[in-house]
C-alpha cells in the first residue's frame, strides 16, 4: 500500500493552516476544529483558498457557525478562501487526536471510544447491536469511576449521551462514537 503524499504546500496554503490551528469548535471551545477531525483540508482554488471541513454528523447545528468562523478568520487576515463542506468519506470520532480526548475529559466531557476495528480498520457500523449485548464502560471525566449509567442517549448536543457517575454523583456528557 503506497502512503498517500500530500502536494507541497504554498506560502499562503501554510499561513492559512497556520491561522487555523486555533480555530476552536463553537460549542466545545476547549478543542480546536483540527484536533477534532473537522478540519480536513486547505487548498488553493481557482477563486481562492479552499477549506475543507467534514460535519461530525448530519444536521449538526454548528456547521453554519463554523463556517462562518472559517471565513472570518480568513478575511480578517487578509485571505480570500470558501469553505467546501465534505460529506464523504462520514467523519468518525476515530479522527479525534488523542489531544482532543485529553482536552474533552478535562472539560468533562467523557471522551469516544474507538470506532475502528485495530485488525481492519473498519468502521463498526452495528454499534446499537453491539450496545445491547453488552454496554460499554464509559469512565467519569471528573472521578474517573467506571461505576457510571447512561441517563439519556443524547446529551447537551445531538454528538453526546448524558451520563451520570453513581461514584461522585455528578452527570457529564459523553461524546458518543461514530
Amino acid at each position: 500500500m503506497t502512503p498517500h503524499i500530500s502536494p507541497p504546500r504554498t506560502a499562503t496554503v501554510a499561513h492559512a493552516w497556520g491561522l487555523l490551528e486555533s480555530l476552536t469548535d463553537p460549542e466545545i471551545p476547549v478543542v480546536t476544529l483540527r484536533e477534532l477531525g473537522i478540519l480536513r483540508d486547505v487548498r488553493e482554488g481557482a477563486a481562492g483558498l479552499e477549506v475543507v471541513i467534514t460535519p461530525t454528523y448530519s444536521g449538526c447545528p454548528a456547521m453554519g457557525q463554523i463556517e462562518d468562523d472559517v471565513k472570518a478568520l480568513l478575511q480578517a487576515n487578509g485571505l480570500q478562501g470558501r469553505v467546501v463542506t465534505q460529506l464523504a468519506p462520514a467523519w468518525t470520532t476515530d479522527w479525534m487526536t488523542e489531544v482532543a480526548k485529553d482536552k474533552l475529559r478535562a472539560y468533562g466531557i467523557a471522551p469516544p471510544h474507538a470506532c475502528a476495528s485495530q485488525a481492519s480498520g473498519s468502521a463498526n457500523v452495528v454499534q446499537f447491536a453491539a450496545r445491547s449485548a453488552k454496554p460499554e464502560v464509559v469512565h467519569c471525566p471528573q472521578c474517573g469511576s467506571a461505576n457510571t449509567t447512561e441517563t439519556s442517549h443524547f446529551g447537551s448536543t445531538a454528538c453526546k449521551a448524558l451520563y451520570r457517575c453513581l461514584a461522585c454523583m455528578e452527570p457529564f456528557d459523553y461524546f458518543k462514537p461514530y
